[in-house]
This record gives C-alpha cells, sequence and structure tokens, in this order.
C-alpha cells in the first residue's frame, strides 16, 4: 500500500505546485489582458472542465463573437454609406491600407539606409583625399512615415502628461493635507477643468512663439505647443483624485504620525502616498486618456507632427485611399489608448504589491 501510495502523493503534490504557480501568475497575465490563459491552464492541469470553461467563454469567447460581430456589421453596413471621398471602407480595405503604411515605411528606411551610406562613401572618399575639411554631414530630410507619427505623437503626450504629473501630485498632496490649500485650489479646479483644449491652443501658441525666440531651441515650438497643451487639459484628474485620496487617509494614521513626530517627508513617503496610492493612479489613468484625446485635436488644429496631423493631412488629400488611411489612423488611437490605460494599470498594481509587501 505504501508503495502505491507514493506515486499518488508525488502526482498530487506535483499538481498541487503547478496549481500554486498558476496562482501566482494570474496577477501578471491579467495585467497583460491574457487572464482567460488562467483557467486554460487550469484545465491543461486537470480542473474542472466545465467551470474552467465557462470563465474562459467568458474572458476569451464572448469578446471575440462581439469583435466578429462589430467587424461583420462594419464590412455590411460600410460600403452602403457614400461620402464625397467614395463608400467607407470595410475591415479589408482598412487593412490593405495598414499593409501599404507599412510598405511605405519599409521603403523610406531603405531611402534613409541608402542615403546615409552615400554620404558616409562620399565622406570617407573625401579624407582619404586629402580634403577632410571639405566633409560635411547631413540628416535624411525624407517625409515622417506614419509610424513615425505614431513615436512623435507618443513622445508628445508622455512629456506633457510627466509635467502634468509633476505639478498635479505634490500640490494634490498640499491640498489633501491642509484644508486651506486645498479650498485654494477649488476655485481654480472647478474654472479651469471644463476648459477645451481648443481654448488653449490658440493661447499656448503665442505664449511659445513669443518666449521660445531661440533659431534652434532644445524643443521644437510645435513639439512644445502640442505638450503643453496636454498639460493644461491632462493636469486636472490628478490633481482632483490626489487631494482626494490623501484627504481621506485614514485618521489614525495621522495621529501614529505626530505621535511618532515623523518628519514631513517620512510622513508623505510612509504613510499619505500609500494610502492614497489607489485614488492617485485613478486619476494618472484619466489624465493619461485626457492627454491623449487632447493631443491628437491640437496636433490637427495646429497642424503639429503626429498622429493628428496626419489624419487632417488625409482628410485634405481626399484622394479614393485617405478614407481608409484615416480609419487606420482612429483604430490605432484606440489601440493605443488602450495600450496606455493597461500600461497605468500594471504600473499601479506593482506598486500596491510592492507597497502591501
Amino acid at each position: 500500500m505504501t508503495a502505491m501510495a507514493d506515486p499518488q502523493l508525488a502526482k498530487s503534490e506535483r499538481k498541487e505546485r503547478f496549481f500554486t504557480k498558476i496562482n501566482k501568475a494570474d496577477k501578471y497575465v491579467s495585467l497583460l489582458g491574457l487572464a482567460w490563459l488562467t483557467p486554460l491552464l487550469k484545465m491543461i492541469g486537470g480542473d474542472d472542465l466545465r467551470s474552467n470553461g465557462k470563465e474562459i467563454w467568458r474572458l476569451l469567447g464572448v469578446p471575440l463573437i462581439a469583435i466578429l460581430l462589430f467587424l461583420g456589421a462594419w464590412g455590411i453596413l460600410a460600403p452602403k454609406v457614400v461620402t464625397s471621398l467614395g463608400a467607407v471602407p470595410g475591415p479589408a480595405q482598412v487593412w490593405t491600407q495598414f499593409i501599404n503604411l507599412n510598405a511605405d515605411h519599409n521603403r523610406q528606411r531603405d531611402k534613409q539606409a541608402a542615403f546615409y551610406e552615400r554620404q558616409d562613401l562620399r565622406n570617407a572618399k573625401l579624407v582619404a583625399d586629402g580634403n577632410a575639411d571639405k566633409v560635411k554631414y547631413r540628416t535624411f530630410t525624407g517625409a515622417p512615415t506614419y509610424y513615425d507619427q505614431i513615436w512623435t505623437s507618443l513622445k508628445t503626450v508622455f512629456f506633457g502628461f510627466l509635467v502634468a504629473t509633476a505639478i498635479a501630485i505634490p500640490l494634490g498632496i498640499a491640498g489633501g493635507l491642509s484644508p486651506l490649500v486645498g479650498a485654494g485650489m477649488n476655485p481654480i479646479i472647478q474654472i479651469f477643468k471644463p476648459v477645451s483644449p481648443l481654448a488653449w491652443l490658440p493661447i499656448v501658441t503665442m505664449v511659445v512663439s513669443a518666449t521660445v525666440t531661440s533659431p534652434e531651441p532644445l524643443l521644437a515650438k510645435s513639439f512644445l505647443v502640442s505638450a503643453i497643451t496636454v498639460t493644461l487639459c491632462s493636469i486636472w484628474p490628478t490633481l482632483i483624485n490626489t487631494t482626494l485620496g490623501v484627504a481621506s487617509i485614514d485618521k489614525d494614521l495621522v495621529n501614529v504620525g505626530k505621535v511618532l513626530k515623523l518628519g514631513t517627508w517620512t510622513k508623505i513617503t510612509k504613510l499619505v502616498l500609500p494610502s492614497a496610492l489607489p485614488l492617485i493612479f485613478t486619476g494618472l489613468r484619466l489624465s493619461l486618456g485626457v492627454g491623449w484625446m487632447v493631443l491628437i485635436a491640437a496636433e490637427m488644429l495646429a497642424q503639429n507632427p503626429g498622429l493628428g496631423k496626419f489624419v487632417w493631412d488625409e482628410f485634405q488629400n481626399g484622394s479614393s485611399q485617405s478614407l481608409a488611411k484615416i480609419m487606420v489612423a482612429v483604430l490605432t488611437i484606440g489601440i493605443i489608448g488602450y495600450l496606455l490605460d493597461r500600461l497605468m494599470y500594471a504600473l499601479q498594481s506593482m506598486l500596491t504589491f510592492s507597497a502591501d509587501r
């Protein structure tokens, strides 16, 4: 009996260790939006098929069905809507234009590589001939590709968002800890929070043009205009949520800090921030989402480099392919917005986990 029980016991222990690893990995898998992997792995490990099958259907099957229904409705209804640029493109036409944009990017990169190769050969020949003083280095000036526009928009939104965060969190902490500071900030927040980026943009443009007078500034004026507009519009959710989070922390914690005579910095880092972290990150996620939406509008209106300018240029172009390219940009904006939110959620989960430990 003992000899027969040992293999069974070892098998049970291996199964238990397997499920322990699955449960530990579940948190990280969920952060990536792949929560359906957990019940699938449990099924593979021999767990209940029925309950895990239902979970896979809920987490993976239903979303896939919804996406397929959306694509089907899009493909059927789109050709029936005719615009000045032709019929609204369906999924197949949009995918084709994405492939074309990718091909354009690759061709442009090949041209760039060839340009620098010719330049290096020319300069090497000049040096070999003793004409090193005639060596010149020029930057490739080809038109930005679709991926370049995406990268420009991402750099701009993160710059504006980080500036907004650096302003909002300290002010929110001050407003949450001091009722007087909070009362002073409240009317300013209520007045400027609803202001549209369309109103900020001309003001920011004029201020940047007046203050940045260098012919070769460290940061391009177009970049600054877009980034500052993002900052002005995305600062409020973080500021409000930080103030609320700090103001609503357990009063016993504040009293403990007073009893222990903790310094201001220690009190903020050890007591205030860990307690207010969930609400702070809620504000950060909202701010980043607002900033991303504001940026696209700012780039369209100001004709600054980025995805917004790409959309506006295609609209002005008016070719038969423009509408499909605009649809590619719309889907790209939505997918990037989703990924940015998941990024903030992952960061929140990691910091919260570290704080709990």
